[in-house]
């Protein structure tokens, strides 16, 4: 798909850079892992070792993948697609948010697409690669802040900017249901969804990290009472028993209290010695 952007130079008042900070990074970065993936001709050991392959991520822990699939990119014209959108569309952006604030959409876009795209094909072993969920992020975010910008379709048609965004976001979700197709079209999708939750409630990372940190403690406390009262009914139990045994003798005991007797004891002894 081309298009070409339009923008009024008058809302600037100073001549912007060819490139911004951000930008200028991540299309450094991105051409330099292509060339040297192209260069060593390795695709079949970088794609399955750094692409997002969601089975290996379960079940060998490749924790990484997530993150560094937005870096490696399966063509020429995929890589140089998705920096020039990356670039159009994303330069003017990071000129509002600033470089810190345009990275952490950036890579939460990127990264929480890929967390999407594994939940729903956990037992793929499909190497997906590419920067496209972060790049549908920065277009979702483009055409809210600037939904009246002219974009011309096939460098002829104009069409509003947002009304482009919903376009490809309608796109997107219909091809998702598409099995046959090779492009992670869910990953676009989950992108832009993302991106949107993003902008409409901004993530607040301190009361996150406070919300996550509380959870764990409540779960420790819950995971120890648990414990604890576990502890006491074995007593209960073990107590009931001497009781009976203090009245009819230890024969009088039953086999199942004979049982329960030395597993109680055994059970109490391990925790007497862990505290």
């Amino acid at each position: 798909m081309r298009f070409q952007f339009q923008s009024d130079p008058g809302q600037f008042s100073y001549k912007p850079a060819l490139f911004t900070d951000a930008i200028k990074i991540l299309v450094s970065v991105n051409f330099g892992i292509f060339l040297l993936q192209t260069i060593a001709k390795t695709e079949s050991l970088f794609f399955p070792l750094f692409g997002l392959v969601p089975k290996l991520v379960w079940s060998e822990f490749m924790l990484w993948q997530p993150f560094t699939y937005l870096f490696f990119h399966g063509g020429v014209w995929h890589v140089l697609i998705n920096m020039f959108v990356l670039w159009m569309f994303g330069s003017e952006l990071e000129r509002i948010w600033g470089k810190e604030h345009f990275l952490k959409f950036y890579f939460c876009t990127g990264v929480g697409a890929g967390l999407v795209t594994m939940l729903f094909g956990l037992n793929s072993m499909t190497p997906i690669v590419g920067a496209s969920g972060a790049v549908y992020g920065i277009l979702l975010a483009y055409g809210l802040t600037y939904p009246n910008r002219t974009v011309y379709l096939y460098g002829i048609i104009p069409i509003k900017s947002l009304l482009f965004v919903i376009g490809i976001g309608v796109i997107a979700f219909m091809s998702s249901f598409d099995n046959v197709s090779q492009i992670s079209h869910l990953t676009h999708l989950s992108g832009m969804v993302i991106g949107y939750l993003m902008l409409k409630r901004p993530i607040r990372w301190h009361d996150l990290w406070f919300s996550i940190r509380k959870r764990t403690l409540e779960y420790k406390i819950q995971q120890e009472e648990k414990k604890i009262s576990h502890q006491q009914a074995i007593e209960r139990d073990i107590d009931r028993i001497l009781d009976k045994i203090n009245r009819e003798g230890f024969d009088g005991l039953s086999e199942a209290e004979h049982d329960r007797l030395y597993k109680g004891s055994q059970s109490l002894s391990r925790t007497k010695k862990k505290d």
